[in-house]
């Protein structure tokens, strides 16, 4: 489900759950690592990835629609606790995009502090104009402290899909680079911040997204809870 290695001072998590869908036991799982990755020694940096064609593509729809509203509205929240852990993690991220990224799966990777997402494949995206389904408003504030603010517009009115080179011309990515530098070229940059690492980076983080993290107490639209 998730595969954690480490690369000198770089932690490598590898999502392998098929597309990579927040459902409960992934959820768990990545929380657990997460725990163990935040309290690391310094130096030390995080690298997430996918596998195949997918990052990640965000909510697990199937699972929420054996739910009740408020059962929906707490797994929605635990999913935001999750990105809102990596925009506040006390060390550099950097999430290698090595295939499509969805809806939460997107914002997942916009939390962290850069970006790499694969040039020739793949898309960034937030359907939820086109689901007819609102935003919770941690997610929109996720998006407004991380990208340009016409980017955000575009992002969250249009649904559009947007390609590697396309994403970093508008400032959602870093780079879009070939499929095979995106890892390596993750890796180096987690590598080479790592030594940045002390508590007061997750102060500072917290600091910085404040209005994301009251965000996450916020109800869903339409459900409450």
């Amino acid at each position: 489900m998730i595969d954690l290695s480490r690369e000198g001072a770089v932690f490598v998590l590898r999502f392998d759950h098929g597309e990579n869908r927040f459902d409960p036991s992934l959820i768990t799982e990545l929380g657990r690592i997460l725990e163990e990755v935040s309290t690391a020694a310094s130096p030390a940096a995080l690298v997430t990835t996918g596998t195949g064609k997918f990052y990640s593509n965000g909510l697990d729809v199937e699972y929420m629609g054996g739910l009740s509203s408020g059962e929906i509205a707490d797994y929605v929240r635990s999913v935001l606790e999750l990105i809102a852990r990596v925009l506040t993690l006390p060390m550099t991220s950097v999430a290698a995009v090595n295939g499509h990224a969805f809806g939460a799966g997107a914002q997942f990777a916009v939390a962290h502090d850069f970006q790499i997402m694969r040039a020739d494949r793949g898309y960034y995206c937030m359907p939820e104009v086109d689901m007819r389904a609102p935003l919770h408003p941690a997610m929109t504030a996720v998006l407004k402290a991380r990208l340009p603010v016409r980017t955000v517009h575009r992002v969250i009115v249009t649904g559009q899909r947007f390609g590697g080179e396309e994403a970093a011309s508008l400032g959602i990515v870093d780079r879009a680079v070939p499929e095979a530098e995106v890892l390596s070229q993750a890796v180096a940059i987690a590598a080479g911040l790592a030594a940045k690492a002390p508590p007061a980076m997750g102060v500072l983080k917290r600091d910085l997204h404040a209005e994301v993290l009251a965000a996450v107490e916020r109800p869903l639209p339409g459900l409450g809870g």
